[in-house]
């Protein structure tokens, strides 16, 4: 069960008003806001503890340098400033809008509750912004902060995005995530306390795991307390650990139609309330090695559009929920 109440007979109701066979992120903030609201993405400096010392100094196996902030603003930039060059940026395709401000960079809530109130509190200033994003560890959620996130919470629009990657601790550890599946589910019951909306991430093809491993990571966020999830396909970035171990040829990657063809197959166990805020992931074109496919996005998702139709399957069709539905 996803969300604060168990949703039933959602499938209908998500075709009908997105006209989309999934619950997609921009529909839910269009029925919310009742006009366009867009994410900002910002990098307010902060570090890791994959990447201080604390638990690592090199980070996750396929993080970039940017610690996954490679299109947010730039560090060295005030958070008003990054935000006004964001914000023009999207207002070319996007001119009446509302915005959120995504904390994207790096590990978002490893500060003070001082420091995190100085940037949240700057970005929440800003003309037009409706709420905040925040991308964290699910094991950097101290209670002071978590209290914090929960006040935030009381007065604007909130997501928290917690990294999971997979539920797999054989993948974990390879991939130096410096956490287990356990401390993500504290993390998430923490915010969860506090009615905070958990947006969870997973990554898909990480090296090691089986159809079925991958299904089972989604199955165990579709009986989470999440509201949201985002799926990320496994790319290879310069600079990382991954791309060196991917030129020693030790890394298979998805092709694009395994990965269309997996991604209709999640869809259909997760419930059917479950916000879907993301179906692939790219990298800079610059930095990006492989696969080449996946700098096609929109093709991308066209694809997973067409495999649902084909199927004439639709998020949460096979979910614990539907299930219940049929009892």
């Amino acid at each position: 069960m996803s969300g604060w109440v168990k949703y039933r007979g959602m499938r209908g109701v998500n075709r009908k008003m997105e006209n989309r066979r999934y619950h997609a992120f921009n529909g839910h903030l269009r029925r919310i806001f009742s006009e366009k609201v867009f994410k900002v993405a910002l990098d307010a400096g902060f570090t890791c503890p994959n990447r201080d010392g604390v638990l690592g100094s090199e980070g996750c196996i396929y993080c970039s340098g940017r610690g996954s902030g490679d299109f947010a603003g730039r560090a060295e930039l005030s958070i008003h400033e990054q935000f006004v060059q964001g914000r023009e940026m999207m207002n070319r395709k996007w001119p009446q809008a509302k915005y959120i401000a995504y904390f994207q960079a790096f590990t978002n809530t490893y500060g003070s509750v001082e420091t995190l109130r100085k940037v949240y509190e700057e970005a929440l200033s800003e003309p037009g912004v409706v709420g905040l994003a925040i991308a964290t560890r699910p094991d950097c959620l101290p209670d002071d902060v978590v209290r914090y996130l929960a006040e935030l919470n009381r007065r604007t629009y909130l997501w928290v995005e917690l990294g999971l990657q997979t539920i797999h601790k054989r993948t974990l550890d390879w991939i130096g995530r410096g956490h287990d599946y356990r401390q993500f589910l504290q993390g998430a019951r923490a915010l969860q306390k506090h009615r905070i909306r958990v947006c969870a991430h997973l990554i898909l093809g990480l090296p090691g795991e089986s159809r079925e491993d991958m299904l089972a990571s989604a199955q165990a966020v579709a009986r989470l307390p999440a509201q949201g999830i985002k799926l990320h396909l496994l790319h290879v970035l310069r600079g990382t650990r991954l791309a060196a171990a991917f030129q020693r040829q030790e890394i298979p990657l998805l092709g694009r139609e395994q990965y269309v063809a997996l991604v209709a197959d999640i869809l259909e166990i997760l419930p059917a309330d479950m916000v879907i805020q993301r179906l692939t992931g790219d990298g800079p074109p610059a930095d990006l090695i492989a696969p080449a496919w996946s700098r096609k996005k929109w093709e991308i998702l066209n694809a997973i559009d067409a495999e649902l139709e084909r199927r004439n399957s639709w998020q949460g069709i096979r979910s614990c929920a539907a299930m219940d539905d049929k009892d």
